[in-house]
């Protein structure tokens, strides 16, 4: 059965548990409409605001009289995994069952290893958590040795590491359970970022992993024949916004280096979901990308819309 690693992205997430409950329901159609073609499906998925709300809520009550420990930011990583993890298992097995179809689904809580030599520990650029007066944020700072940014005039963020994954650690419980038959929901907010010892001891660190990066990292190990990343925009535009704004249906990788370079993408948005895509394919046996809308997910892999990356100039995407 051909593996097909999908990244979803926030807008299929919301802001919180209410509005994520009720979204997942539609996330699942997608998902289970894939499965039900004859893919074999694995989930990663973002955390962003999952993840700082947790954070948000463990330093306020840390620092307001609540007389709770302060979370490592791993840990938050982790619970984020657990509740988004939580509600897409529940809403793809409902979905299943509306189907009567006989899958199992299961969320792996999922460490990924990344190097401490990474230049991105020595340029911390990812905001997590609350903001803080200044005074507050050097009080902090001093105490904990966090390091804290002025942001858009708001006040002060810690900033923490976004390094590169090297490993994922749960990789063989993972492709047993694909072997197996089941969905599986992984790499959630990335991983959760750890690094590892000589002796193979693993211990968390303060960071933030793309989950882009990731997902494509999986979809290499797990040697899939597609990564989809699912995100707002049915297509990759080039001049986006602009009066010659261009729709991408299918670019090879020669060219989507040369539409970074010129910078098409926006780093913040579609840069890093291009360069995963781009990571990949170069490293894939015999594999393609493709960047989509949720909504369009199904759509997409018959060749309908979306924006393949593939090796080569000319391809046609079909589940046939």
């Amino acid at each position: 059965m051909k593996k097909l690693v999908i990244a979803l992205g926030g807008n299929a997430l919301g802001n919180n548990a209410e509005e994520q409950l009720e979204l997942v329901k539609q996330t699942a159609k997608t998902i289970v409409d894939l499965s039900e073609e004859g893919y074999s499906v694995i989930v990663g998925h973002g955390n962003g605001p999952q993840v700082g709300m947790i954070n948000l809520a463990m330093d306020f009550a840390a620092n307001n009289g609540a007389n709770t420990p302060s979370m490592p930011f791993a840990e938050c990583g982790s619970m984020s995994q657990g509740y988004i993890g939580y509600h897409l298992q529940q809403s793809i097995k409902n979905e299943l069952n509306k189907r009567n179809l006989n899958k199992n689904v299961a969320t792996v809580v999922t460490q990924v290893v990344v190097d401490e030599t990474d230049e991105a520990f020595k340029h911390l650029t990812k905001p997590v958590g609350m903001f803080y007066t200044k005074d507050q944020a050097d009080l902090i700072a001093k105490e904990k040795g966090y390091t804290f940014v002025e942001d858009s005039g708001r006040g002060y963020r810690r900033v923490v590491a976004s390094p590169k994954p090297q490993k994922i650690v749960e990789l063989e419980t993972i492709k047993q359970l694909v072997d197996n038959g089941t969905i599986v929901i992984t790499v959630g907010g990335g991983g959760i970022p750890v690094v590892e010892e000589n002796d193979g001891t693993l211990y968390g660190v303060a960071a933030v992993i793309d989950k882009d990066k990731s997902s494509a990292r999986l979809a290499k190990d797990l040697d899939a024949q597609m990564l989809v990343i699912l995100t707002a925009v049915e297509r990759v535009c080039i001049n986006f916004n602009k009066p010659n704004q261009e729709e991408l249906k299918n670019i090879n990788l020669k060219e989507a280096s040369k539409y970074i370079e010129e910078g098409h993408f926006a780093k913040g948005s579609m840069l890093p979901k291009v360069e995963a895509c781009v990571d990949f394919v170069e490293k894939a046996t015999n594999g393609n990308a493709l960047i989509t809308s949720l909504e369009k997910a199904k759509e997409a892999l018959h060749g309908e819309t979306g924006t393949v990356i593939c090796k080569e100039k000319e391809i046609k995407v079909s589940l046939a």
